[in-house]
């Protein structure tokens, strides 16, 4: 009966709407409500699904997405493993305080955090006004594309903190010990003992962060360069500005497609550990 239950969810809340996407991708734009021909009126058409394929502008915003996802990824990875590996070796009672201090920006909303870093890099905001204090010029921080990658990072680097914790904190101290028993110092320590043991979580770290973040639209609408044609921002521009629903339904397969084979890697990760 439970898992009837699982599966029904599964169908509702997943195979169901890839399904309709499927559909309105299939179909033909229309001067209607909704503004789409479905296939069984019009028979199937299969240009949305050629033109995301072919047209040069959809592909690069596909690769700019995952480019952009690739980089919030690596830097969250990269701060994300100092930050595990000093909560994993933290004492016992300190732990849950500092976990509690990464997930602390969850116990806020998302679009005042956004807001915050809007305030902080305008052109009048603080850093700026940091920079003016010790004489240099200011800087046109926002709308660009290191305020998404900040804005990015913010907001996924605790999707990378957690499963580094949690790799890091398996790891057996012994080893340690046993390799600098044998003279290793503590970088070859590090690339010969730990690295190795917490490969898999690192790859499982960078995926947890690219594949939600290669949809992002909010945090480059808000922080990024007004000329980025990310996915989600296509989407959106297809879907509502355009009303073009069934180019905005392919390129949004056209993701899903791309976002299969790491969704996989990630599942036989962490089937893995």
């Amino acid at each position: 009966m439970i898992r009837l239950l699982l599966w029904a969810v599964l169908g509702l809340g997943v195979a169901i709407p890839i399904a309709l996407v499927g559909v309105i991708a299939l179909g033909e734009a229309a001067d209607a409500v909704p503004p789409v021909r479905f296939p069984w009126n019009g028979g199937m058409d299969w240009t949305s699904l050629a033109l995301v394929v072919a047209d040069p502008f959809y592909a690069g915003a596909l690769l700019t997405s995952l480019v952009v996802a690739a980089g919030t990824a690596g830097v969250c990875v990269a701060l994300g493993f100092p930050m595990a590996w000093a909560i994993a070796r933290a004492r016992p009672a300190a732990r849950p305080w500092l976990l509690g201090a990464v997930m602390l920006p969850f116990w806020t909303g998302f679009l005042p955090r956004m807001g915050a870093w809007i305030g902080l890099l305008r052109d009048e905001g603080w850093i700026n006004g940091m920079l003016v204090a010790l004489g240099f010029d200011p800087q046109p921080l926002l709308y660009s594309d290191a305020a998404m990658l900040i804005g990015m990072v913010h907001a996924y680097l605790p999707f990378a903190v957690l499963p580094l914790f949690g790799v890091l904190l398996r790891l057996d101290p012994a080893l340690e010990d046993a390799a600098a028993d044998l003279g290793a110092g503590p970088v070859a320590r590090f690339w010969t003992v730990v690295l190795p043991q917490a490969a898999p979580g690192i790859a499982a770290a960078f995926l947890l962060v690219f594949i939600p973040a290669a949809g992002e639209y909010v945090i480059p609408e808000l922080l990024g360069p007004p000329g980025a044609s990310l996915v989600g921002r296509v989407v959106v521009q297809e879907f509502f500005q355009n009303r073009d629903w069934p180019v905005a339904a392919a390129l949004s397969l056209g993701l899903l497609v791309v976002l299969l084979p790491p969704l996989w890697l990630f599942q036989r990760l962490e089937a893995g550990r």
